[in-house]
């Protein structure tokens, strides 16, 4: 196995953990600006109200995209699992 062989593996591994880790942490992201923005506004400082909301969006987000997240590594480990032996000549 060559080092470009290995560098390609790695970067198609790094992009499918971005591509699945993306709409969790957009979700997460945009819930936590709200929040924090209706906190500025209300002056509450309460650290469940930042905690809560977070939770149930990204589960949210996991209950609709996890199918699409789990077909794509499971795609990915396939394809790794069936070139092991181009890797070894």
């Amino acid at each position: 196995m060559t080092a470009d062989v290995v560098i390609d593996i790695a970067r198609e591994v790094v992009w499918v953990i971005v591509k699945t880790s993306a709409p969790l942490l957009i979700v997460s992201l945009v819930v936590g600006l709200v929040i924090s923005i209706f906190q500025t506004i209300t002056s509450i400082q309460e650290q469940t109200l930042t905690f809560v909301p977070k939770f149930i969006a990204v589960m949210a987000v996991l209950v609709l995209a996890g199918g699409w997240m789990l077909n794509d590594m499971t795609s990915l480990f396939v394809d790794l699992v069936k070139s092991i032996p181009q890797y070894i000549k």
